[in-house]
């Protein structure tokens, strides 16, 4: 066991935990962060989504102590005084999601993708959300919810970690 520095969503948390414990276990049993959720435990599903340092990585496959000095910024990091994030509001004003397990996933990949390239094209769109699986099929609603948050500027870079 390791004692690991995690900044999560903008605070600065201790934890115990085995080096190569995935991140996602961490979030979830040590810190109760339970939006980052388990889909295949392989990387291929994209329900385990957060963002590293702003980069949508994995938490399934990303050992806990890779992400110590990150900042790791999980679905309930996102708003901000007590506001939705433009992808976050898109998400509900367009019905993206049925059951909602890979919802959380797929608004951080979009986030990740809003803030590299904020008037993506519908391929660069389909591309940067591949992997990202939903089992609902709402892959119409997806691609017109991050179509309509590309009308609300997101800066280039831009952080949605609180600190």
């Amino acid at each position: 066991m390791a004692d690991l520095k995690l900044r999560v969503n903008g605070v600065e948390m201790q934890v115990q935990a085995a080096e190569d414990e995935p991140l996602l276990w961490v979030l979830r049993n040590k810190l109760g962060l339970t939006g980052t959720k388990y889909g295949c435990g392989e990387g291929q599903c994209g329900a385990c989504t957060v963002l590293l340092d702003g980069r949508a990585t994995r938490s399934c496959l990303t050992p806990a102590a890779a992400a110590a000095g990150a900042k790791i910024t999980t679905v309930e990091g996102l708003e901000q005084h007590g506001m939705l994030t433009p992808v976050q509001q898109a998400f509900l004003e367009e019905g993206a999601f049925q059951c909602g397990y890979c919802t959380s996933g797929m608004v951080l990949a979009a986030t990740a993708l809003l803030a590299e390239q904020a008037h993506p094209s519908d391929a660069q769109i389909v591309e940067a959300m591949n992997g990202n699986v939903c089992r609902c099929g709402t892959y119409p609603r997806i691609l017109a919810a991050i179509r309509r948050a590309t009308h609300t500027p997101v800066k280039k870079g831009a952080d949605y970690d609180r600190g």
